[in-house]
């Protein structure tokens, strides 16, 4: 189990290459309408290189930088009791297809509630580009429920 120990240590750090049809299968998949997620000539009309990442793409793109089973592993919490409690993004550039994005995430918080019954960790992941260009900050906290008197 992640305790206060683990606050500042690096639980995931990989780069993944943005492609331009996972980017319309994803748009697609959310209902987004805006051509510029879907075709590269909207895109390019809007005054972007290539077709932007829609904001909770970044989120995906993470989740495959380290499978769940390592995370949960790294923190030592049980899936059988996680819950995913909260996702914030703060956002600094768009990111395109054909960028590279660089991940690094953190454990920035640990705490409990409710007397113990409810464990929470806080992880905080850096997003740059290729060219070393801050682009966000994701934020994920994780409740692991823990079994009364045991």
């Amino acid at each position: 189990m992640a305790d206060s120990s683990f606050i500042g240590r690096r639980i995931s750090q990989g780069a993944i290459a943005v492609e331009q049809g996972r980017l319309r299968f994803f748009a697609q998949a959310i209902g987004e309408t805006d051509p510029v997620y879907t075709e590269a000539a909207a895109a390019l009309a809007a005054g972007h290189p290539a077709l932007p990442v829609p904001p909770t793409f970044l989120f995906c793109l993470n989740s495959e930088v380290t499978t769940l089973a390592e995370l949960l592993d790294a923190l030592q919490l049980d899936l059988g009791r996680i819950l995913h409690a909260e996702q914030a993004f703060d956002y600094y550039r768009m990111a395109y297809a054909g960028d590279t994005l660089h991940f690094d995430t953190r454990v920035a918080d640990v705490y409990d509630k409710k007397a113990g019954a409810l464990h929470f960790v806080v992880q905080e992941t850096r997003v740059e580009n290729q060219k070393g260009e801050h682009v966000a900050d994701l934020r994920c906290t994780i409740v692991e429920r823990r079994v009364r008197g045991g």
